[in-house]
């Protein structure tokens, strides 16, 4: 995976980095811990699985739609809640079956999710 230091990309200061079409963009300053690389790995492995605008596509619906519930939007979509709950499994990716992301479509919130996302913004 490549990774690109950028000013402008992920545009909202809030994130630190976004994963476009498989290039990993951070912003100067941020640490690139393995764990964030692993994140972002499973992200690319889910790209390519669908292919990177079906991928976008379904990402923006359950966005759109996770909106309306009282959960966290963000963190309610299932490509998130896969690679938040497996960032920390180095191996995850070699044992990972594709469409793995489906099963945390309609599953309650992730434990394991809230408590890595407030480590990685530390």
């Amino acid at each position: 995976m490549k990774i690109v230091r950028s000013r402008y990309l992920p545009p909202l200061r809030r994130h630190a980095a976004i994963n476009l079409f498989g290039v990993f963009f951070v912003h100067p300053g941020v640490h690139v811990s393995e764990r964030l690389i692993n994140h972002e790995r499973i992200h690319t492995a889910q790209m390519r699985e669908l292919g990177y605008l079906p991928f976008y596509l379904i990402y923006l619906i359950e966005w759109l739609l996770r909106l309306v519930t009282k959960d966290n939007a963000y963190l309610s979509i299932g490509f998130e809640r896969e690679a938040y709950r497996h960032e920390d499994d180095m191996h995850y990716l070699e044992r990972r079956k594709h469409y793995a992301w489906v099963k945390y479509l309609r599953k309650k919130k992730d434990k394991t999710r809230e408590k890595n996302k407030r480590k990685r913004n530390k």
